[in-house]
């Protein structure tokens, strides 16, 4: 869909980059011409992944980091402006989520899910900041929400909580930062078929034709629909846009709402 040089001479760090929609993301930058730095916490899956990229003609480099940890994502941003010489995207994708009645959901669960989800963006915008207000291509800062987090999601209020204000965080962003040349976006994805979460939640639980229908398209998404969305935002097709939520869901919450 894209020409190869869509991003060419961008540098993009992603979170969570070791699989997942993160994974993809980042595959489809390098392929597209972006220098890419992954990080994680799992070493081994970020050299699995690194390996994996390194096919895509992209240069790459990895990093354990845990979002958690202003420290270790500020030494990752430093990390990837040292080896590439500048940062042009921030992608947030890294997460955590379980499922758990509020009523029974522990302090420590709560507060598990806010700092990965919520307090990990923030670390990464915060730490990325000069970096991205100093690139020639003008900055992006791309983080992966989701509608329940805007509707709410019973059994979830812990990751609900995290996106709400993860969009809020963004829209803030977008306008005390629009001045510096960066533009600040959410992706809000339905269920994508070819991820570990909706195979174990969905698929393997029998429930995976009771879920597709629930989106206005009546199937799932793909991954690859992400990384579209993710490319439209970090290039240059996506210049005059920021502050928005892009929701990639197949009509789900449209659906949620009808019905």
């Amino acid at each position: 869909m894209f020409t190869n040089d869509t991003l060419k001479g961008r540098t993009a760090l992603v979170t969570g980059g070791g699989s997942g929609i993160g994974l993809e993301i980042a595959t489809a930058y390098a392929r597209l011409g972006a220098s890419v730095m992954i990080v994680g916490r799992n070493e081994e899956r970020l050299q699995a992944a690194a390996e994996g990229l390194a096919r895509e003609g992209g240069p790459v480099q990895t990093r354990k980091c845990d979002v958690r940890n202003y420290d270790e994502v500020k030494q990752a941003v430093e990390a990837t402006v040292g080896r590439f010489g500048s940062l042009d995207i921030l992608v947030n994708s890294a997460a955590g989520n379980f499922v758990c009645p509020t009523s029974e959901l522990s302090p420590n669960g709560w507060r598990t899910v806010i700092d990965i989800d919520l307090n990990g963006t923030f670390y990464g915008c915060h730490a990325a900041y000069p970096h991205l207000k100093a690139s020639t291509h003008g900055g992006s800062i791309i983080s992966i929400i989701t509608m329940l987090g805007v509707t709410g999601w019973p059994g979830a209020a812990h990751a609900a909580s995290a996106k709400g204000g993860i969009l809020s965080l963004s829209r803030t962003l977008a306008v005390e930062w629009g001045g510096d040349g960066i533009r600040v976006n959410t992706i809000s994805p339905g269920p994508i078929g070819d991820t570990e979460g909706v195979r174990r939640m969905y698929i393997e639980a029998g429930k995976g034709d009771l879920e597709a229908q629930k989106t206005a398209l009546g199937r799932f998404g793909r991954k690859e629909d992400i990384a579209n969305a993710a490319v439209y935002l970090a290039s240059d097709l996506g210049n005059y846009v920021t502050g928005e939520n892009l929701i990639v869901d197949g009509g789900r919450w449209l659906k949620y709402v009808a019905n």
